[in-house]
C-alpha cells in the first residue's frame, strides 16, 4: 500500500470512530466541548536531582537525636516506677 492510501484509511477510521463517540456522548456534551488541537510535543521534564546531606549535617542530626533520646530516658528513669493495681474481684 502506498502511503497516502495508508493516511486515508487511518482518517477514515478516525471520522468512524468520532462519529461512534458522539452518538454515545450526544449532541449537547459535544457542542459544549471545543475541538481538540493536536497538542505539541510536551516539553521534557526537568530531572530532578538527589538531595545529598553532608556529613556535618548527619553528625548534627545523629548528635541531635543523641539527646533527645537521653533527655527521654533520663526523664523515665527520675519517675518513679508505678505499680501495677491488683485487679479487683468481679461482681456477679
Amino acid at each position: 500500500m502506498q502511503t497516502e492510501q495508508i493516511v486515508a484509511l487511518l482518517i477514515a477510521e478516525r471520522d468512524r470512530l468520532n462519529r461512534a463517540i458522539q452518538a454515545l456522548q450526544g449532541p449537547a456534551e459535544r457542542a459544549a466541548k471545543p475541538a481538540a488541537k493536536p497538542a505539541a510535543s510536551p516539553a521534557p521534564a526537568p530531572v530532578k536531582r538527589k538531595r545529598r546531606l553532608s556529613a556535618a549535617g548527619r553528625k548534627a542530626i545523629a548528635d541531635a537525636a543523641k539527646k533527645r533520646w537521653a533527655a527521654i530516658k533520663a526523664a523515665k528513669a527520675a519517675a518513679p516506677a508505678a505499680k501495677p493495681k491488683a485487679a479487683a474481684p468481679k461482681k456477679d
